[in-house]
């Protein structure tokens, strides 16, 4: 469907003529430009009007992404750009399993997008094909001032990577009838107050068979978004997981940090515990369902789920009695950080409408239409004005805060890096390996899919 575009503001402007200088030089065309926009500066009416006219010869944008085709129509239809004559957008749905083998074939035949929504834990595969947005056309300055801080994982050597737009925060999904049950009022705050739940809650038998568990802690091919859960307690220990050096990301996963016991390693042997039978902690192991449908069934205390995960929990089982709350924190200090996977728009280098796209970015990233886009897709805004608009909804109001203090990672390849850490955990947990041994083979696995 092709959707109308609305005229941009005085900031847009600038943004989109800088882009222009930056990117191919300035042209007789770009003097024009230029001379036309003084004219309007002067005259104190300013707006950007790339190609100027009907909507007959409106400057299409192409925009790739897997949301849904009728959301994407819903939050333009809600957009600035709705009634825009300068520009037209086509929008192309795609499915998460086939997007990135469609994107790769369409840009080598040069039928690609002009813009695409750029998941955070694709940051580092989809790299050489973007094009970044340079510093003196958006500043860090303005970046830092309009989104949060967990946004930054797109700030690049080179320049902004993608405009963010969203949040999916991992938030911590409980059981409100367990908890009743075992005459517990609230659930944890604190890692403390979590690890005590295993002995409250988890029911065993002589032969250590759970019937049911507190927490899917402790293996990794049953329990889903074990590697975040992993990298979320990595990060709250101390560790960013990867880190920029000049041109190029480093993995400093089993880096000490100065401190006396590796981040990494805290954070490991914290979670394989609860899959140790011989420790009071035990409450989870191999032969168990897939935590998501334990938790489904009513035999999961405390699931760790991303926040857009909710829509679906509650269609598959609408009597299930839960409630939502922030992952917990250490009680000893450290970082207080949600994980989570953003998502943005980011600009093909290969794109014919460079300028175009970056316009529609500019405007789809903004308050109005970013609102928009969050309420539709029921997820967290990544913008600091939108944030500061606290939701009346209870099950929002906890997205809102874990989005606040969530961070990413620079993910060399997702489906390859669940590999290693699978292979880690299991190692561990089947005696194979002590945890430093695992660990440091991990950092050496991760640094080998880095670009060289």
């Amino acid at each position: 469907m092709w959707i109308r575009r609305n005229i941009l503001t005085v900031h847009s402007f600038y943004k989109v003529v800088f882009v222009m200088l930056y990117n191919i030089g300035m042209t007789k065309f770009q003097v024009i430009l230029m001379g036309v926009f003084g004219i309007f500066l002067i005259g104190g009416v300013i707006v950007f009007s790339a190609y100027k006219g009907s909507s007959q010869n409106a400057i299409n944008v192409v925009v790739w992404g897997t949301i849904p085709q009728t959301s994407f129509n819903n939050i333009l239809r809600d957009s600035p750009l709705y009634q825009s004559k300068e520009y037209t957008v086509q929008y192309v749905e795609k499915t998460k399993e086939d997007f990135d083998t469609d994107f790769i074939e369409a840009l080598a035949s040069g039928t690609g997008p002009d813009l695409f929504m750029l998941s955070s834990d694709k940051i580092l595969k989809h790299q050489n094909k973007i094009l970044p947005i340079p510093y003196n056309v958006y500043t860090v300055r303005q970046f830092r001032d309009s989104f949060i801080e967990g946004t930054e994982i797109y700030l690049g050597p080179d320049g902004v990577i993608a405009l963010p737009i969203s949040a999916d925060p991992l938030v911590m999904y409980w059981n409100r009838s367990i908890f009743t049950d075992v005459k517990i009022t609230n659930p944890p705050k604190y890692w403390d107050e979590f690890y005590n739940l295993a002995t409250s809650i988890t029911k065993k038998d002589g032969a250590l068979n759970i019937s049911r568990s507190a927490v899917s802690f402790g293996e990794f091919a049953n329990i889903s978004h074990s590697k975040e859960i992993v990298l979320n307690l990595a990060m709250q220990a101390g560790t960013p997981i990867t880190a920029w050096s000049g041109q190029k990301v480093v993995i400093v996963f089993a880096d000490s940090f100065n401190k006396p016991i590796l981040p990494a390693e805290a954070a490991v042997n914290f979670y394989t515990e609860f899959g140790n039978p011989a420790k009071p902690s035990y409450s989870w192991n191999r032969s168990l369902p897939n935590s998501t449908n334990y938790f489904l069934s009513g035999d999961l205390a405390l699931y760790f789920g991303f926040a857009s995960e909710i829509s679906s929990l509650q269609l598959k089982n609408p009597n299930l009695n839960f409630d939502i709350a922030m992952v917990p924190v250490s009680r000893e200090g450290g970082t207080n950080v949600s994980f989570a996977n953003f998502n943005a728009f980011a600009i093909t280098k290969s794109s014919k409408n460079q300028n175009g796209a970056f316009a529609v970015a500019t405007i789809l990233t903004g308050t109005d239409s970013a609102s928009t886009f969050n309420k539709i897709l029921r997820l967290s805004p990544v913008r600091r004005d939108l944030l500061g608009q606290k939701p009346t909804n209870a099950y929002e109001s906890v997205f809102y805060d874990s989005a606040i203090r969530a961070k990413g990672w620079l993910d060399p390849s997702p489906t390859e890096t669940d590999a290693i850490f699978k292979n880690m955990i299991e190692s561990i947990t089947s005696g194979r390996a002590r945890t430093g041994e695992a660990i440091s083979r991990t950092q050496r696995e991760l640094s080998g899919l880095l670009p060289q």
